[in-house]
Order: C-alpha cells, then sequence, then structure tokens
C-alpha cells in the first residue's frame, strides 16, 4: 500500500472487505509500506486482485513470519492489526439522493464495498441496531435547510427539499423539522454510547453537535420553522452535550451561509496551490486506533472545501484527538475521538478530490483518482470496527 507498488489504493480496501466477508482474517500491517494488508494466499483471492486490478505480491510463510518479525520489533513504529470480520455499513442519507451526491457512497461503491441506505424512520425506529458502523451524509441536524436560505431560497430544488422535510416530520409526529432532526441526533449519539462507530464529514459534523448542544432551545428563525428563535440563546447552549466541540458561537443571521465558528471556510486565507494538511504521528503499537485512521501512503494530503471545510483548533474539546491539521492556519480538519462505549470521526470537506464542490456540479469519476489519499481516510474508517475488539494494550 505503498506510494510505489500499489496502483489502486481505494479498491485494496475493497478486496479485504471482500475476503473478510468470506470469513477469512487479514492482518493491516500498521506503517509497513502505507499500511498494508496481508491475505490468505488463495487462488481465488489472486484472481479477485486481477479482475478489480490491485497490485498485490505473493509471498512465501517464511517471509510473512520474517515481516511480522520486523514489525514486532521494539524498535519499529509498526503494528500488526487483525481484522476479523466484515462491518456491516449504513449510510443516512435521504432517498431522493444518489450516490455520487457524497464522497462516502461514491468510494464505497467504487471499492466494491456493500452498505444500506437509511435515513429518518430507520433512525427513530431503532434501524440502527444492527449495523457497526453509520455515515452520516452532509446534513443539516438544526433544521435549518443547511443555511441555504440566502442564496438558493427562490430555487425550485430548495424550496422542493424544504416541503419533503417538513412533510417528513409531520408524518413522524414533530410540529418542527428542528424538533424531528434533534430526536434522529439523540438516536444517534445513542447509538454511539452503545458502542457503535460513526463517521460524519461536511456539514453533518458542526450541525450534529449544535443540535445536541442546543437541545431544548429555538436557534431557528422564522424563515426554517414558522417562529422566532429563543431570545438570547447563545447564553443556552450546553457545550458539555456536544461530542467534538465546544465554546462556538452560533451564526444567528439566516443570510449568511454558515452555522457557527466551529467551521473554517469564511477564515481561510489559503490559495488551493498550497492548501493542505498533515496528518498526525501516533504509537503503533501503544494508539493503535489513531494509527490505524491515519494509514496512507503520505503524511501530507491536499486540502478540499465543503459547507464545512474544517474545524476551528480552538474549540475542539481536549480529549479529542486531532489526527489531521493545518497547523499554520489553526484548523483541524480530521478528528476522533470516544463517546461512551463507541466511536466518532469528523472529517472536514465535501469531497477530496473536487477541491471547491458546488451545488450541482458534476460526480467525481475515481477511476482518475484509485490512489487518492483523502479518500482512504474515509476507507481507513470503514474498515476500523472489523479490529474494534481487538485487546488493546494499556
Amino acid at each position: 500500500m505503498d506510494a510505489e507498488s500499489q496502483k489502486n489504493h481505494l479498491k485494496a480496501y475493497g478486496i479485504t472487505y471482500w475476503t473478510l466477508s468470506k470469513q477469512l482474517k487479514v492482518k493491516w500491517l500498521l506503517n509497513y509500506r502505507g499500511g498494508s494488508f496481508l491475505l490468505p494466499d488463495t487462488e481465488v483471492i489472486q484472481k479477485e486482485c486481477q479482475i478489480r486490478g490491485i497490485s498485490f505480491e505473493v509471498i512465501s510463510n517464511a517471509q510473512a513470519e520474517q515481516i511480522l518479525t520486523e514489525i514486532d520489533s521494539p524498535s519499529q513504529n509498526m503494528e500488526a492489526v487483525v481484522l476479523e470480520k466484515a462491518p456491516k455499513i449504513a449510510v443516512y442519507s435521504p432517498p431522493s439522493n444518489q450516490p455520487w451526491d457524497d464522497a462516502v457512497t461514491m468510494v464505497l461503491s467504487y471499492a466494491e464495498i456493500p452498505y444500506e441506505t437509511i435515513y429518518d424512520e430507520e433512525v427513530l425506529n431503532d434501524g440502527l441496531l444492527v449495523f457497526d458502523w453509520l455515515h452520516l451524509h452532509h446534513e443539516d441536524f438544526t433544521g435549518q435547510y443547511g443555511k441555504f436560505y440566502g442564496a438558493y431560497r427562490a430555487h425550485s430544488w430548495y424550496i422542493e427539499e424544504k416541503k419533503s422535510a417538513e412533510a417528513l416530520a409531520s408524518k413522524l409526529g414533530f410540529s418542527k423539522v428542528s424538533d424531528e432532526k434533534l430526536e434522529v441526533a439523540k438516536k444517534i449519539r445513542d447509538y454511539v454510547i452503545g458502542g457503535g462507530f460513526m463517521f460524519a464529514m461536511c456539514s453533518a459534523t458542526d450541525s450534529f453537535d449544535i443540535a445536541l448542544a442546543a437541545e431544548g432551545v429555538d436557534i431557528c428563525e422564522p424563515m426554517f420553522d414558522g417562529d422566532g428563535s429563543d431570545p438570547a440563546y447563545q447564553n443556552k447552549i450546553d457545550y458539555s452535550k456536544s461530542f467534538a466541540f465546544t465554546n462556538f458561537i452560533l451564526e444567528q443571521n439566516p443570510l449568511i451561509y454558515e452555522f457557527s465558528s466551529i467551521d473554517m471556510t469564511r477564515k481561510r486565507l489559503i490559495p488551493k496551490a498550497t492548501d493542505y494538511f498533515s496528518l498526525m504521528e501516533f504509537s503503533a503499537k501503544w494508539d493503535p486506533v489513531p494509527t490505524m485512521l491515519c494509514q496512507n501512503h503520505t503524511a501530507l494530503v491536499k486540502g478540499f472545501m465543503g459547507q464545512t471545510t474544517s474545524f476551528t483548533r480552538d474549540e475542539i474539546k481536549p480529549n479529542v484527538l486531532v489526527l489531521g491539521e493545518n497547523k499554520a492556519n489553526g484548523e483541524a480538519k480530521y478528528i476522533h475521538g470516544i463517546r461512551g462505549k463507541g466511536f466518532f470521526t469528523f472529517y472536514g470537506g465535501h469531497d477530496p478530490e473536487d477541491y471547491q464542490h458546488r451545488v450541482g456540479d458534476s460526480k467525481t469519476e475515481l477511476d482518475l483518482h484509485p490512489t487518492s489519499p483523502g479518500y482512504r481516510l474515509i476507507l481507513n474508517n470503514v474498515l476500523f470496527p472489523a479490529a474494534r475488539k481487538k485487546k488493546q494494550k494499556t
């Protein structure tokens, strides 16, 4: 899985998932040649790699033992993690959305990793309980329709999406979309606390935390929910309820395309040519979880924008790990934390290979980006639950 030897990093995750689905175990060799996978040597797996265009090397048992001995050495920042079971994957996304509307569904489809799409009705009916891993689509859990009002309120797609959201909320027994979305966010919170893994990108990151912190407080203006917001609602925010962020200031102007001070999009002064973020280095033997999530063939990854591009470093809770950051700009791009028995990862931006994705833009063709480091970070998270039950060192 290093830069020189693998011609399709993304599909390599897919063959690993496929191998796990056949009840075979895989060793993930953290920090060894870009985070390589050690798969059983069978003719069927070799043929499947050839069909999918994945680079692989056949090694003897003796060579495999030599590699594992090298990895086990205390002098090497490496570890071999056993992946035991293909995780059952859910993507939270409205039924009207196409797979190319979201980076995660695009890369899952490209890597040939199966997933199921669920939305509010399934979540509220405890449908999450059968899944190991949940991805949140670029959703707005605050009930403000993505804060698109200022620029798109007269557009037919905005009007239709607002009507659809209101109809769904009414069907589910809620008078407001904001109330319904809060209950969905709380169900997802409980899923994580109970041991689930949640991965979110773009606006699903900060809007999820804002919704939880604003529970019981009306932060929506009349054009969103039909009545006024609570007076001085900023002072009523309870940061203890959020997963990752604290001390943020909400954007109260409904015409401004922004939720809060968490997002760095409007505060960035980085030109596209120099927009990169660096992955942090962790101890593979003592911190296998963040090491797993940072596996890549480069430590420097191209930046990309979104409704929520990155996170203000000073507003991240101290118990949350920063996995990727642009330190010079005071922003974190990729963060991870623990909540109860479960885990969450937030990844800023919309599409790792589409720098400034806009409404109506064409889809990304991943055949043109088979070695994308930005997309590899997504797939690290997809495989992470397969190793969750591994006993970690203390």
